[in-house]
């Protein structure tokens, strides 16, 4: 479409005074144009910049004097300067009104009635057209819900950021159905939207971003050791503790009632650790298990004519000359009773004290002490028996040899307990010589199976 005007309209009013003659000029402008105080001539409008979408169907916008063209993109335009040049010194024309004193009563007229603006636009105070702003006068018809922008000789009703028109009315942008703003989540809100992270994250200074959170740096929530992983973190206990239901604090490990078997003895927890103990006349080796501490070694308390004998958890004294009356000490705990007294030959030839220690709740059957002959003598047949201290029938003695016999527990001993065990062996010849020797045995049994 073509659009150019180049006409204006002439008034030309003189006005005379008696006293001086003055000239005043009033200036108006053809459609298409406007005034250029500056140049004090009339410019073209361009239409392409003000008209919204001026040219349809993929037309291109092309601005000419006094109007526009709508041509076809491929278009080539030739403009003559000096065609251009005279539309423009055209385009307007300058009413001059004379008042001069040769006619007094006349008055000037009213430069109001001297111009026509075309549609949106208005006559200002120096008599040239302005652009009427209809969104600052309120003469538009722009819903609440939009925005008047004010054009040349027109307006435009637009929607306000984050909303676009749909009919007559603005509706919300939902920016969250658009390619991805956030990079977890997006909370879309009326003409905007704003990003969430998940738990762990936190929004970059962008505000679209989220950046792992360390936990562990900003306040460490773990009551022992904290272990920052992406998104979250991860508690962990020192050693003998664990942790708790709520996955954050410590409680400490119970390690003896986790297993029954981790002292020998007895365990004592701990915060954090535990200990074994031992009873007393023990001591811990290797952190659990319980050793005899030898008395007898460390802390002796027996008389000079005593001896000190340790067991399992304790240790005895017993008298250096255990001999009882007819019987007489030859050597360290044997005791001979004389041929030469006339008691004698009803008894024992001799007594051997010897000592010894077992554990409480040994395993039966158990070979526990061998005894034997200290002298052998030709042509002689040895017997082995329990002479007493087996009333309950706790001991066996099975011969093993012609000069030897083993002493067995069949049944299991509980401590602390003193058991005195004669073993005798009975000695015959074939001249019907008959001779007997005892040895008597103090077995000890601990207080423990240690």
């Amino acid at each position: 479409m073509l659009t150019a005007m180049f006409l204006a309209a002439l008034v030309l009013i003189t006005v005379h005074s008696q006293e001086t003659e003055e000239t005043i000029t009033y200036t108006q402008c053809t459609d298409g144009y406007e005034w250029d105080p500056v140049r004090q001539r009339c410019k073209d409008i361009d239409e392409c910049e003000i008209v919204p979408d001026a040219c349809k169907g993929g037309m291109k916008c092309v601005n000419h004097y006094g109007g526009y063209l709508c041509l076809p993109r491929t278009a080539q335009i030739i403009v003559n300067e000096r065609e251009e040049a005279a539309a423009e010194s055209t385009s307007g024309r300058n009413n001059v009104i004379r008042r001069t004193p040769a006619d007094p009563q006349r008055a000037p007229p009213n430069p109001t009635h001297q111009i026509q603006c075309a549609a949106g636009y208005e006559q200002s105070d120096h008599n040239v057209c302005q652009d009427i702003d209809e969104c600052a006068t309120g003469t538009h018809n722009c819903r609440a819900d939009q925005m008047c922008v004010n054009l040349r000789g027109s307006f435009s009703c637009q929607c306000p950021p984050g909303y676009q028109k749909r009919g007559d009315q603005c509706v919300d942008i939902d920016e969250c159905t658009l390619p991805p703003y956030c990079h977890h989540r997006c909370v879309n809100t009326p003409g905007s939207y704003y990003c969430q992270c998940n738990a762990g994250f936190q929004l970059a200074s962008n505000n679209h971003t989220c950046v792992d959170i360390n936990e562990c740096d900003a306040n460490n929530p773990c009551a022992q050791q904290c272990y920052n992983i992406l998104g979250s973190f991860i508690c962990q206990c020192n050693p003998g503790f664990e942790l708790s239901s709520d996955r954050i604090n410590c409680e400490d490990t119970d390690e003896c009632r986790t297993s029954s078997y981790i002292c020998q003895y007895q365990c004592v927890n701990e915060p954090g650790k535990f200990s074994c103990v031992c009873p007393e006349g023990y001591q811990v080796v290797g952190g659990r298990t319980c050793q005899d501490i030898n008395e007898c070694e460390t802390t002796n308390e027996c008389r000079e004519d005593e001896i000190c004998w340790n067991y399992h958890g304790g240790f005895r004294c017993y008298p250096r000359n255990p001999c009882q009356e007819p019987y007489v000490l030859t050597s360290e705990n044997r005791c001979v009773c004389p041929v030469s007294n006339a008691i004698c030959r009803e008894l024992p030839y001799s007594v051997v004290y010897k000592y010894m220690s077992i554990r409480s709740d040994r395993t039966v059957p158990s070979d526990i002490f061998q005894i034997q002959a200290t002298t052998i003598y030709p042509n002689t047949i040895n017997t082995f028996r329990i002479k007493s201290g087996n009333e309950n029938g706790e001991f066996y003695l099975r011969q093993t040899s012609a000069v030897s016999a083993m002493l067995v527990l069949v049944k299991s001993l509980s401590g602390p307990r003193e058991h005195i065990v004669d073993l005798e062996m009975l000695t015959v010849n074939s001249l019907n010589y008959r001779t007997s020797s005892v040895l008597r045995l103090t077995i000890i049994v601990g207080p423990y199976a240690f």
